[in-house]
């Protein structure tokens, strides 16, 4: 490009910036003019220059003069540029373009802003981002808008990256405008009192705001309080702002709310600070935070009628030990209301009254501090010669986040030894060796890296040995004896050389990283200026003038309720406790439905239920049933029993108030998400009306729904705005002239009971019954729990049959954190799952392969990809699920129960994501790689999209996705069959001998002696049972004969010997399952009626010892197999015949037709069986089963006493709870008994005691008769029986009146509770 063409782009440049600068003033932006065209060059600093003409005071943009542009004598990262705006300015953007005529430009730098000249303070993007990218040739000019402005005189640039052809070149502009501000200045001793209007005020919106700087820690900013001694104070605690409201001076809890906000507030910066009152809360901002803060009740009515501004004006600086808590430092546009408290002192305002000396300037000390970056940062000092005979002194302040970290090391002379002085585990340490001298180490200290300034001193003079941290307020330790050092050579802070390193230096610890000032070396204070000139000693990785740490933890990117720990680079959420997980704390632990537990194989139980995943509501143990076909949540309340109404006096109503385990939050969430939500609402009337009286005025009524709940005057069964009772609905009412039972008012005990059954009327908060004062009036009522069944997330589905098919959605909004899950099935091998786009930003997530899921996102630092690779197809139309989440720290991809694939992300890198166009699911926006399948319960931030709705107006998508039993067929266990629905699934138990959602719950019952169940065969029943139980297809065999059989059966007895099972034929063949008297099983088959029996014996023995037992035979033919237990499986073979003909019954227990049997088995099968059987199972008839559950459909005979038991569990789940029905929403007379009442609290006492004396003779007389039976029975038993121990007699069964649909047992209430 020749000279010319160089002059008209640069012409061209400039115009543009001046009609884009015009146009923006012509909007009313009006601040975006250029700073630096018109400075002075004594304006200009820099750290050095090639020559005169490339000086800084040539570096204005576009400018020619000189060299075109500054250019440092050396390029390095330790060059810099100053410009002195001349007065604090507000900074909107910058702008730079290389030297002129050069292949000199920066690619990268840093930038700096100041006050003072020092004290520089880097401007960082989001909190993280601090470079910013320049140029790619010398003449382009790059502009970069700050994302918030900046107040400052001192801009400083420094160069990360140039040109590599070339070096370091620069010309630069800034934009921005005046900035007007009031300032004063606060020594500590000083203050304002300002004193508002007099005369009663009760203000409820109120605002404060300022900006303030200091370089302490602590100190109260200000004190506003009034008559009614509610006062509020902002002060300064460990460099975090304090907001105080206090009534009165008490210091107990009920009297003080606090919040803090903001830290590292002591950084000698300005800082903006709001208090904004609105009513019942207020907003706390500082910076760039803002606190939403609920005030309590007792706080909420302001009635200031002075401020104290600075130190309290009692106190001032009379008394040392309150003085620390004054503020120092400078306060700028000090706003109360609409009152510039600051311009009022400038006008001598009456208003306000000025104590102590206040200036309007900000007068404030020059600290100059440094800071240590990266392992290799040191600083080293040339060793002190002036006191080195009599001893040394070393001090230096720092302030760091690490635990550990080497603050100085030196030599001592003549190679005596090294002095070491660091950090471990939060405390200081010095350790001195010496040759032929035990090491010396002293401690002091502790929760030194809690982000502090510290001061840290050694000491050595005359055999004395000390170090100190914080003085007087910290702690000391002294070398005993005496221990005399001096510095034989260079001192080093904070590292060491990795270049020629030498004896001179060794670290063995870890490198300081953090920040350091005020270093003096035998009382003299270093001049860090010169050695930022490198006049003085030398340094490497270390920034001078400026102190570098950033509060990783304020705000905290823990999530709900996550501890925030930090070091120097990078920050941990510790998340134990919080039932939450990951690098945040974002993705919670527990499932958002019983249903969701239920489908992973959980029985009935109390669960940890979290409503919306990882959204701000919290978990809730809550009771899951899971006992039946559907799934209850049973959320209880504080009186779900039947209640006696015991009237009041001077009360003319009876009302009940119900607060629920479940947070007001959870139960809306909770109600929302079923499918179904129910509650019982009971009332047993005598001469008690419900609803009406006779005039029709309500006398009762209830309130229900989210919040106190709206007023309803309709009962359980009947809808809302009905005014009715169940009763009236099904037409059954005791009088058909009233709606309810209990309005008929009769002298007759009646009830009206139904389901409440609208959602929106759920819950029940609160009950008021009238008509319960008039002569003979009793009634009592019930409250059920609230259940509710059906997760209408879980099952959400969508069916995409078009690569080019997709679903889409609102933007996305997940800036700082993110997860997504969901579940797939498909047949193809890719597809993109989901997309959503920024203009720069993009989220999505896709199949890659048959066996590969891929996450990729770009927040600003490119594109980031997490990969998932298995070794199984994904492909194979079964449910897989998917969960990927994306934060500050990291990303991870979980796919099914394989442990998560994790990528970090960049340290100090782009952390918001920015997403503008529409969410498109089973698709991109370009129509292309699109997802063919299934997609099932997607979820955003805990939020469920609803595909299905969306699929309905969709073309190419299905609402739905049938097909679970390939996925969850396996959760069917013991032979039980999955059975699809349209959504979800269910298990068919008929074929199985157990029972429960998942069959997985064995049917056991005792047998005593005398127990008999005998299931009789039907044709049809035998000809499934040949094709059950046949290993290759088969015709149905007219004389009702198998081949083959499987019989599965549990036992517990004592009892030897003793007949387990007997089938018997009608052709005089028969099958029996027995324990023989050495404790063994026999199988015995009689398949010949003119041959004996044929005996299997096992050879596992001890089978009558109290413990169960499983069984399991298998005949194919002539081919039988035993297994016991885990035992070896053992094979036996039949000689006789195959063929099992014309079988007639199965019997359990005693058989009472016994004249077809041997003698020998005949007389065992008189005795019956005591113990427990469970589980039986032939082929695929469960006689146990049919007996105990269906007895009045299945061909079974039960004769003598068969309890159902629980005796056959392996495991008992402490959390189930076996429920029964008692309630359908049906409504009517109870006749003229009196309702029980389970919680009547007055009679409670006297009832007890009378159920414990009426329950304490009838089992007393029970087990007389029982002892009197026994023994006539024993006596007529053979000798060789064993007889059954106590501990081997038929268990209680569990009593069904005693279950409840609504939850558990009271066992387990006294367990959860």
């Amino acid at each position: 490009m020749d000279l010319w063409s160089k002059k008209v782009q640069g012409i061209i440049t400039q115009v543009v910036l001046i009609l884009f600068s015009s146009c923006r003033a012509t909007r009313g932006e009006v601040c975006d003019s250029p700073l630096v065209s018109n400075l002075l060059p004594s304006s200009f600093r820099s750290s050095s220059q090639l020559s005169g003409s490339h000086g800084p005071g040539f570096a204005k943009l576009n400018r020619r003069e000189g060299a075109g542009g500054w250019s440092p004598l050396s390029s390095d990262r330790y060059q810099w540029l100053d410009v002195d705006l001349g007065e604090r300015t507000q900074i909107t953007a910058v702008a730079t373009q290389g030297r002129y005529g050069s292949s000199d430009w920066l690619t990268a730098y840093l930038l700096m802003f100041s006050d003072t000249g020092h004290n520089w303070k880097q401007y960082r993007q989001e909190d993280s981002i601090g470079a910013f990218p320049g140029n790619s040739n010398a003449d382009n000019v790059v502009q970069h808008k700050l994302q918030h402005a900046v107040i400052a005189r001192y801009v400083r640039l420094i160069p990360l990256d140039w040109n590599p052809s070339g070096r370091i070149g620069l010309r630069l502009e800034t934009y921005g405008c005046p900035y007007d501000s009031d300032v004063l200045s606060l020594d500590g001793c000083s203050s304002l009192l300002y004193r508002l209007s007099p005369g009663p005020r009760h203000v409820t919106r109120e605002s404060i705001s300022l900006k303030f700087k200091t370089p302490r820690n602590s100190g109260i900013l200000l004190h506003a309080k009034g008559r009614s001694e509610l006062s509020l104070t902002l002060e300064l605690e460990k460099g975090k702002l304090h907001l105080l409201l206090q009534k009165g001076r008490s210091s107990s809890p009920n009297s003080r709310h606090t919040v803090q906000l903001g830290s590292l507030l002591d950084d000698q910066h300005w800082h903006h600070v709001a208090v904004e009152h609105h009513s019942n809360h207020l907003n706390l901002t500082v910076d760039k935070s803002t606190l939403w803060v609920q005030i309590p009740p007792r706080f909420t009515h302001w009635d200031h009628d002075q401020m104290i501004v600075g130190a309290d004006q009692d106190l001032g600086c009379q008394r040392s030990a309150e003085s620390h808590r004054n503020f120092h430092g400078c306060v700028e546009n000090l706003i109360y209301g609409e009152v510039n408290l600051v311009d009022l002192v400038k006008q001598k305002d009456q208003r306000v009254t000025v104590k102590g000396n206040v200036t309007f300037s900000c007068a404030e000390p020059v600290f100059v501090a440094m800071t240590f970056t990266s392992p290799q940062s040191f600083l080293w000092l040339p060793e002190a010669t002036a006191l080195s005979s009599m001893g040394m002194s070393v001090g230096l302040h720092f302030r760091t986040w690490n635990e550990a970290g080497l603050l100085l090391t030196f030599a001592l002379p003549n190679q005596a030894g090294a002095v070491w002085l660091y950090l471990s585990k939060a405390r200081l340490h010095l350790q001195i060796h010496k040759p032929g001298r035990a090491p010396l180490e002293l401690i002091t200290g502790s929760a030194l890296n809690d982000g502090q300034w510290h001061s840290v001193e050694l000491i050595s003079i005359r055999g004395r040995l000390t170090i100190t941290v914080d003085g007087d307020e910290g702690g000391t330790a002294h070398a005993s004896p005496s221990f005399f050092i001096t510095a034989g050579g260079q001192l080093f802070f904070g590292g060491c050389p990795t270049e020629g390193s030498s004896q001179e230096c060794m670290n063995p610890f870890k490198h300081f990283q953090g920040c350091m000032r005020v270093l003096t070396v035998d009382s003299q204070q270093v001049d860090l200026i010169m050695v930022q000139q490198r006049l003085l000693g030398n340094y490497s990785h270390v920034q001078i003038d400026m102190c570098g740490i950033i509060d990783r933890c304020s705000p905290s990117h823990c999530e709900h309720g996550g501890v925030c720990t930090q070091s120097w680079s990078t920050f941990h959420c510790n998340c134990s406790s919080t039932g939450y997980t990951g690098a945040t704390c974002h993705s919670s632990i527990y499932k958002q439905s019983c249903e969701a537990y239920k489908h992973k194989g959980n029985t009935s139980g109390y669960y940890y239920i979290d409503v919306d995943g990882s959204g701000p509501i919290r978990p809730q143990l809550i009771y899951c049933n899971m006992t039946e076909d559907k799934t209850w949540m049973v959320i209880q309340h504080n009186n779900t029993e039947l209640t006696r109404v015991r009237p009041s006096p001077g009360k003319n109503q009876h009302s009940a108030h119900f607060e629920y385990t479940s947070e007001e939050e959870q139960l809306v969430a909770i109600i929302s998400q079923s499918a179904h939500c129910e509650q019982e609402l009971t009332y047993h009337c005598r001469k008690s009306r419900l609803l009406h009286t006779p005039d029709g005025s309500p006398v009762s009524w209830w309130a229900g729904g989210p919040g106190v709940g709206q007023v309803y005057t309709h009962w359980g069964g009947a809808p809302p705005g009905s005014q009715q009772c169940a009763c009236s609905l099904q037409e059954n009412c005791v009088d058909p002239k009233h709606p309810c039972n209990c309005d008929a008012d009769q002298t007759e005990w009646a009830k009206d009971s139904g389901l409440l059954t609208h959602k929106e009327t759920l819950p029940v908060r609160s009950l008021v019954l009238g008509d319960i004062h008039r002569p003979g009036s009793e009634s009592a009522y019930r409250v059920g729990p609230l259940r509710c069944h059906g997760d209408k997330n879980v099952w959400n589905a969508a069916f995409f049959d078009k690569e080019t098919s997709y679903l889409h959605f609102p933007t996305f909004h997940g800036e700082l954190s993110s997860d997504i899950s969901f579940l797939f099935k498909t047949t193809l091998s890719s597809g993109v799952f989901l997309e959503n786009l920024g203009i720069k930003d993009f989220i999505r997530i896709e199949l890659r392969s048959s066996t590969e899921v891929l996450f990729s996102f770009d927040v600003g630092n490119g594109p980031l990809e997490v990969r998932m690779k298995v070794r199984f197809p994904l492909n194979d139309n079964r449910w897989h699920h998917v969960r990927a989440e994306r934060n500050v720290k990291e990303a991870s991809l979980h796919l099914d129960e394989f442990p998560a694939a994790t990528q970090e992300a960049p340290a100090d890198g782009h952390i918001h994501l920015q997403l503008n166009s529409q969410l498109f699911i089973g698709g991109t926006a370009s129509r292309q790689k699109g997802f063919r399948g299934c997609i099932r319960s997607l979820q955003l931030n805990g939020i469920t999209l609803d595909l299905e709705e969306r699929a309905k107006i969709t073309p190419g998508v299905q609402a739905g996705c049938p097909g679970h039993c390939s996925s969850y067929g396996s959760l069917c266990q013991n032979l039980g069959r999955c059975v699809e629905r349209s959504n979800s699934f269910s298990c068919d138990c008929g074929l199985s001998a157990y029972t429960g959602a998942f069959c997985d719950r064995e049917v056991s019952a005792s047998f005593r002696s005398g127990t008999s169940v005998s299931y009789t065969f039907k044709e049809q029943v035998v000809d499934d049972l040949n094709r059950s139980s046949s290993a290759l297809p088969s015709p149905l065999y007219t004389d009702i004969t198998l081949r083959a059989e499987n019989i599965s059966l549990s036992f517990r007895t004592s009892q030897s010997p003793a007949l387990l099972l007997y089938i018997s034929s009608s052709h005089r063949e028969y099958l029996a399952l027995l324990l023989n008297k050495h404790d063994k099983l026999e199988v015995r088959y009689r398949l010949d009626s003119s041959k004996e029996a044929e005996i299997l014996k096992s050879k596992v023995g001890n089978l009558a010892n109290r413990q169960m037992h499983s069984v399991s035979i298998s005949r194919r033919a002539d081919a039988v197999s035993v297994q016991i237990d885990q035992n070896t499986k053992e094979d036996f073979n039949l000689t006789s015949d195959v063929e099992f003909n014309v079988i007639r019954s199965l019997v359990l227990g005693r058989v009472r037709n016994s004249g077809e049997m041997d003698p020998e088995l005949a007389r065992l099968a008189s005795l019956g069986f005591t113990g427990c059987l469970s589980a039986v199972l032939f082929n695929s008839i469960s006689p146990l089963k049919a007996a105990l559950l269906h007895p009045d459909t299945s061909p079974v005979i039960v004769t003598g006493p068969l309890l159902q038991s629980t005796c056959g569990s392996t495991s008992v789940n402490p959390y189930a709870a076996e429920t029964t029905h008692h309630l359908s929403g049906q409504s009517g007379s109870v006749g003229t008994g009196q309702p029980l009442v389970n919680a009547i609290r007055i009679e409670s006492a006297l009832i007890g005691g009378v159920i414990a004396l009426v329950i304490f003779v009838i089992v007393s007389a029970l087990a007389i008769m029982a002892r009197v039976l026994y023994r006539r029975k024993g006596s007529c038993q053979s000798q060789e029986v064993k007889p059954v121990k106590p501990e081997d007699g038929p268990e209680l069964p569990f009593n069904s009146r005693n279950g409840s649909r609504n939850g558990p047992s009271d066992s387990q209430k006294e367990y959860f509770i």
